[in-house]
């Protein structure tokens, strides 16, 4: 028999590097039909050489990926113990982590999230669930996005669910099957631009906003092959190292004029990636906050109806679904769709580890 109710924490570090989201959250499933509560939220922001390392790793050997991973468990147990410490939260069934994603190759077999090793039950105590992208990358799917079925679950009510993080994604009922894909980068490009005039993040896109946007730039962003494929298909930080940016360095415009451009080339991707132009568009995620890319998001789709949540589910939402798609694995049920990853079959994915 399961059970109706779950005490889970959610853990999650994006490819914005914002930190690791932690969220405290009860589900009750009763009938099939989940809810949900956030009760406390945090994240912790990572110093500036963990911020400095995680940039760079893309670039590491392999050893030094192996020990990366080693003391990046390590920093996450102790963030996770200390989460559970100051909240003295008790009788958790389970930490469901996602990790932090390094190396996101699907076309190659290959998808690395850092955080995963087996110590981090025996570090924190807890039944930990993770590692989540592995085994559909294995399946021969894309290993992302995974939150779609969290989407179909607790948000049914809205036509698409957004988030806009380091990259954009998207996820919609079509034919009686969830459809889902990366749709550009987002953050991963903006803070870079940010960073370069010495700020964490273009705060509420004010920059962004005082730029002007360079036309060759667009359409060459615009034509880029990955925007003429076919779902399923997802986005590594790679693509922007590799595509995205030599674009940008080629161009000798003011940073302004960068941000507004990518800002207008990102929204009109949005734009492009929906099969309908109206209806409720669902958006979460820390670019929700650059209220420049809401207003060209809005400026090209005038008929669709945005919906930006509540401060804990904007922030929290991957935090949120990653741990339900722990507890959807603790109760051997189907957590990850093929009609979103295009793996062979769905499946339920990640690991359990037990504390010894």
């Amino acid at each position: 028999m399961f059970k109706e109710n779950y005490t889970i924490i959610g853990v999650m570090s994006g490819t914005s590097l914002d930190g690791v989201d932690l969220a405290h959250i009860v589900f009750t499933v009763k009938n099939n039909k989940w809810e949900f509560e956030i009760l406390e939220s945090e994240t912790i922001s990572y110093t500036t050489d963990w911020l400095n390392k995680l940039k760079i790793a893309v670039d590491f050997s392999k050893t030094q990926l192996e020990q990366l991973n080693r003391d990046y468990t390590q920093l996450l147990g102790t963030i996770i113990s200390s989460f559970i410490k100051k909240y003295e939260i008790k009788n958790l069934n389970a930490v469901c982590s996602h990790g932090h994603t390094i190396l996101h190759q699907p076309q190659n077999g290959f998808t690395l999230q850092i955080g995963n090793l087996p110590e981090i039950a025996d570090l924190i105590i807890q039944t930990v669930v993770c590692d989540f992208r592995v085994q559909d990358v294995q399946l021969g799917g894309q290993g992302a996005p995974l939150v779609p079925i969290g989407d179909r679950i607790l948000f049914p009510e809205y036509d698409y669910c957004m988030n806009l993080g380091g990259f954009s994604n998207i996820s919609f009922e079509q034919n009686n099957k969830r459809i889902a894909f990366d749709i550009s980068p987002v953050n991963t490009v903006l803070n870079f631009y940010a960073n370069q005039l010495g700020l964490d993040y273009d705060d509420k896109g004010s920059i962004s906003r005082t730029g002007i946007c360079n036309e060759d730039l667009l359409n060459g962003l615009n034509a880029l092959e990955y925007y003429q494929k076919k779902h399923p298909k997802s986005l590594g930080f790679e693509f922007v190292k590799e595509i995205i940016l030599p674009i940008f360095e080629s161009y000798s415009i003011p940073i302004k004029d960068k941000l507004y451009t990518f800002t207008e080339h990102v929204a009109l991707q949005i734009t492009l990636a929906l099969p309908n132009k109206n209806g409720s568009l669902f958006i979460t995620g820390g670019g929700a906050y650059n209220d420049f890319l809401i207003e060209r998001i809005q400026y090209h789709l005038p008929e669709m109806k945005i919906i930006i949540p509540s401060g804990k589910i904007l922030e929290f939402k991957e935090a949120l679904i990653f741990a339900l798609l722990g507890v959807l694995k603790l109760r051997g049920e189907i957590n990850v769709l093929n009609s979103v990853t295009g793996a062979k079959k769905d499946h339920s994915s990640g690991t359990i580890y037990s504390p010894k």
